[in-house]
């Protein structure tokens, strides 16, 4: 049995599965409630039966992993060899994700260093990524936290959503700025900025919020060597088409991922979401 330091995140990372397997990375699943069934984020519920939901104005809302379920992962780890634990949240000002982490952790069986890593999507997965590979090379729990610390600060989420309804709706944002993308039918651009989802600029039609939403990833970008994630809701081809396009015009662009959100993030955003995260490495 192997000795090493472990990785959890949540299921809101959205990272590969693959991409999980290779590092052995741990995602504790969030809970959406469809009408009067709770489902587990990646496994009971698909997007598509979520976008359906939403479009037909079904009641749909989220809930956090519990401190049990925490706990019961933090156990089978550390049987698993694990010596010690990292695990890396979506921003605590958006779930209380966190806060239950940190309560099973003071039970858990061998140490555990819980971080909120004020990221949600793949902004959270970038930073499991690294600090994976750095305790892959031998890293401390000290050193994975920094890494991961690190990858975060070096990381912007853009988003474009239809409408922001579904998240006044879920209350991650206020009806003030709500407001914004109501008046004259502008579309909004978002961002993650202080762990918080807010909005950065109002667009006349959706092909200009998304042509914008492009040359801030580029401008964001440089030169510098970049991950960029293109997530999407019930859009395949506008994700597609922007990541084409990101692709040739990012030259210091090391890897690329395309990937529909999951039923958590997607019940706040609604479907039209498009959203960009870029890493720096």
């Amino acid at each position: 049995m192997s000795r090493h330091v472990a990785i959890v995140t949540d299921s809101t990372a959205y990272l590969p599965q693959g991409t999980m397997e290779r590092h052995g990375i741990t995602a504790v699943p969030l809970t959406v409630v469809l009408g009067d069934q709770a489902l587990e984020e990646g496994t009971e519920i698909s997007t598509r039966s979520l976008a359906q939901a939403l479009q037909k104005r079904r009641p749909v809302t989220t809930s956090r992993p519990g401190p049990e379920m925490f706990a019961r992962h933090y156990r089978e780890v550390a049987e698993s060899g694990a010596t010690g634990i990292v695990s890396l949240h979506l921003s605590a000002e958006l779930s209380g994700t966190y806060d239950a982490a940190v309560v099973a952790a003071r039970e858990a069986p061998v140490p555990v260093r819980v971080v909120d890593t004020g990221m949600v999507a793949m902004a959270l997965g970038f930073c499991a990524v690294t600090a994976a590979e750095t305790a892959e090379s031998g890293g401390t729990m000290d050193d994975a936290v920094a890494a991961a610390e690190k990858r975060a600060a070096g990381t912007s989420a853009y988003f474009y959503v239809d409408t922001l309804d579904f998240l006044r709706r879920g209350g991650r944002i206020g009806a003030a700025q709500a407001l914004f993308g109501s008046a004259l039918a502008v579309k909004p651009l978002l961002q993650l900025e202080g762990g918080r989802i807010g909005p950065l600029e109002k667009v006349r039609t959706a092909s200009k919020a998304i042509a914008r939403l492009e040359t801030l990833v580029v401008e964001r970008a440089g030169a510098a060597q970049v991950d960029i994630a293109v997530h999407h809701l019930a859009a395949p081809e506008r994700a597609g088409a922007l990541a084409d396009r990101l692709q040739e015009r990012v030259p210091g662009l090391v890897d690329l991922h395309v990937s529909e959100v999951g039923a958590v993030i997607g019940a706040h955003t609604g479907p039209g979401l498009l959203g960009v995260i870029i890493s720096v490495r």
